[in-house]
């Protein structure tokens, strides 16, 4: 772990961390080929690190957060780092073997080959965010160590604790000159986006995405940018409301809806408005029978997110609209104690122009709005930045693969949400404002990989054979008829 002084100047910060990043250079430079079983080895020490540290990371965001169920910080943190880290860990020999690639007529006639090598970049940035502080950090990590990188992390500001933590996890687990990381304010980040590394890799606001893209540009740093949006959620007339709503909810409930890829807006038929609002509200209820006191629903991480998201209700009441607080035991959310909880909220019908329609919500909020004919959802989700993530609930094949045909976003699930994420053969990104690039299973070793090509040539005398030594004469004539032609 390196911790850096907000005493200190942007230059001294930067200063701190190039040096960290020319030793790890260094010594992968030195290191030359890296083998599978110093991979695996790497990757056996992150599993292991992350078993014997759950408790503490569990501890330690439950207190950045002021509440946030240990059970999603064992499932969604610990548990998705160590299956990325297994994932990789498993197929990595295979991922690294050379790719045999066809050869052109006549050299391959002739013993010309043609063949891809996948090898490490070098040293990786890993830029994580506080909603998950851990597995945002172990999930690109695996696929960065897996190609045989060093790795330099920043975690968020915003969760302090558990960036103690996962500095200390690391420090335990890592030689610095392998994976070190560096907590510190925004200075630091800052600093970290100025580096010269090979690649970056950004999770985060798509708004602090065009600095650090900005920023690395400056050295030509390649970036691989995980961002968020207003991931839609169409319901058909055709889906299963209580199975449906449940799912949904699931998704908007969990971690309080501070997930990238939660459930932004519910696109509903407008006669079934009610009875997906009194659906919601049943299912809520199942899952949390209380709120304030209960452990297992999660608080919004500071002040200032809190005081977004209910400037976003106090905006949405001025207009007209009148928020559905699914409040089951009706607690009184004005005393909290130290906590910064929001119930479930449903926002039907709200206008266009509001900040809950145009801002990525990442919290308890779910507008609705209603439509009569399919293809008005279609329409409506084209008409905006391209989500992170589509979700369709419905039995109508018709309707579901126009859902898939004619949207353009990151991923997407049929009849649940967020679940696509925790698929490791399954590249997770985004596209346009929602993201730029992709990680997860063999999409993640090959962004941190640079695929390069090796030609070995034949050992007859091609070039005098062809006709392309000069001085050109009647070989040179063939071999141009042979390709200027139809």
């Amino acid at each position: 772990m390196i911790s850096i002084a907000s005493s200190q100047g942007i230059s001294d910060v930067e200063s701190t961390m190039q040096a960290q990043l020319e030793t790890q250079r260094a010594d992968f430079m030195q290191e030359g080929v890296v083998s599978a079983a110093v991979r695996i080895d790497r990757l056996d020490r992150g599993i292991d690190a992350l078993v014997r540290y759950a408790d503490k990371v569990a501890e330690a965001v439950h207190a950045d957060f002021s509440c946030r169920p240990r059970e999603i910080t064992l499932i969604t943190d610990i548990g998705a780092s160590i299956a990325a880290m297994k994932h990789a860990k498993k197929h990595l020999r295979k991922w690294m073997k050379a790719e045999k690639r066809p050869t052109i007529f006549p050299l391959n006639l002739m013993g010309g080959r043609s063949r891809i090598e996948y090898q490490p970049l070098g040293v990786v940035g890993i830029i994580s965010p506080w909603n998950f502080p851990v597995s945002m950090v172990f999930a690109p990590m695996a696929g960065a160590l897996a190609a045989g990188n060093r790795v330099m992390v920043k975690p968020s500001e915003f969760t302090p604790a558990t960036s103690e933590v996962l500095a200390t996890l690391v420090k335990d687990a890592y030689d610095p000159k392998e994976v070190v990381v560096f907590t510190g304010g925004p200075e630091v980040g800052q600093a970290f986006s100025n580096l010269a590394l090979d690649h970056l890799l950004f999770t985060g606001a798509t708004s602090v995405a065009r600095h650090i893209m900005a920023a690395a540009a400056r050295n030509l740093v390649p970036v691989t940018l995980e961002l968020g949006g207003k991931s839609p959620v169409i319901v058909s007339r055709t889906a299963d409301l209580e199975k449906s709503l449940s799912r949904i909810m699931m998704g908007k409930t969990m971690n309080a809806g501070q997930i990238c890829l939660a459930p932004d807006y519910l696109l509903v038929p407008e006669e079934k408005l009610h009875d997906v609002i009194a659906t919601a509200q049943k299912v809520v209820a199942q899952m949390y029978p209380r709120l304030l006191d209960n452990n297992q629903y999660t608080s919004v991480v500071n002040q200032r997110h809190y005081q977004r998201l209910t400037g976003y209700l106090a905006e949405a009441e001025e207009r007209g609209v009148k928020p559905i607080a699914i409040n089951p035991a009706g607690e009184d959310f004005s005393q909290q104690q130290g906590t910064y909880k929001i119930p479930p909220t449903l926002l039907p019908e709200p206008p266009e122009d509001l900040k809950v329609l145009q801002e990525e919500i990442f919290g308890p909020l779910l507008p609705i709005r209603t439509y009569r004919e399919f293809s008005e959802c279609i329409d409506y989700i084209n008409s905006k930045p391209r989500a992170l993530a589509v979700y369709y609930f419905g039995a109508d094949d018709a309707e579901q693969k126009m859902a898939e045909t004619h949207t353009i976003s990151g991923g997407m699930c049929i009849n649940d949400v967020v679940m696509h994420v925790a698929q490791e053969d399954l590249p997770f990104g985004g596209v346009g404002p929602s993201g730029m690039g992709s990680y997860h299973g063999i999409e993640g070793f090959r962004t941190f990989s640079h695929a390069k090509s090796i030609y070995r040539q034949t050992r007859v005398d091609f070039g005098k054979l062809s006709g392309l030594l000069p001085p050109y004469g009647k070989a040179t004539e063939s071999s141009i008829r042979m390709q200027v032609k139809k």
